[in-house]
């Protein structure tokens, strides 16, 4: 099967890159009450202090606050200057430092499909992941069990705006339609790779690498994306395991 070539370019930076390689970075936290121009003031100073936002999220907190994540190029110690400006925006209560979510999370694998496939699936990938990450490795595992096309077929395409997001696992007895069609625009569109499980169904057809064992599975979505490790989508790539 052919490689999109923004896959290509994706799986080679994923595949080469370790949090431990990143330059010096820094995350801000904010809770805040929520308005509106809020984030449009918070941006308009990173601008003013020519700080570059590497990535942003925003969402609403249970006391209907806006908690807002900002990581910026900046390492540590220039930070102070911008928490203190930023600490006097209208509406901000609060504001601290973070260290940048790759350092901790690192490096993520998606597990998606039916509740027992993806236990499986689950537990290989968590067991190797283990053996990575104590080498240097920030690999996690995050995983839904869910059943229906349209369900799952959404949630393939959410992975396409998941930050970190590296390789997407399809585990299920019975995967096609329009499932099919995310697995390609996830490929196409995004450049995410994507594992099926032998299953029945046209998604094997669409998907890098079929693999029959779901723990395999797993431990080979692992193996797919360390730097550490040797195996490599394109000598993998298409093949039954």
């Amino acid at each position: 099967m052919e490689i999109p070539d923004i896959l290509k370019k994706r799986y080679d930076w994923i595949k080469q890159h370790t949090a431990s390689d990143e330059a010096p970075g820094i995350v801000y936290e904010l809770i805040a009450e929520d308005r509106i121009g809020l984030i449009a003031d918070i941006t308009a100073l990173f601008s003013r202090f020519n700080t570059n936002i590497l990535y942003f999220q925003s969402w609403e907190t249970h006391d209907d606050h806006t908690h807002i994540l900002i990581q910026s190029q900046d390492p540590p110690e220039e930070g102070e200057a911008l928490l203190k400006a930023l600490q006097n925006i209208s509406s901000v209560n609060r504001v601290a430092l973070r260290p940048p979510a790759s350092r901790t999370f690192g490096k993520r694998i998606i597990v998606i499909g039916g509740g027992a496939q993806v236990a499986q699936v689950a537990s290989g990938a968590i067991s190797e992941a283990d053996r990575h990450n104590i080498r240097g490795e920030t690999i996690s595992v995050d995983t839904i069990a869910i059943i229906g096309e349209t369900e799952i077929a959404a949630a393939v395409r959410a992975v396409g705006r998941l930050h970190r997001a590296g390789l997407l696992v399809l585990a299920g007895a019975l995967m096609g339609g329009e499932i099919t069609k995310a697995v390609t625009e996830l490929r196409e569109e995004y450049g995410i790779p994507v594992i099926s499980l032998n299953m029945a169904g046209s998604v094997p057809e669409a998907a890098d690498l079929v693999v029959t064992d779901p723990i395999q599975a797993g431990v080979m979505a692992v193996m797919l994306i360390s730097h550490i490790g040797k195996f490599d989508l394109y000598n993998a790539q298409g093949k039954g395991y």
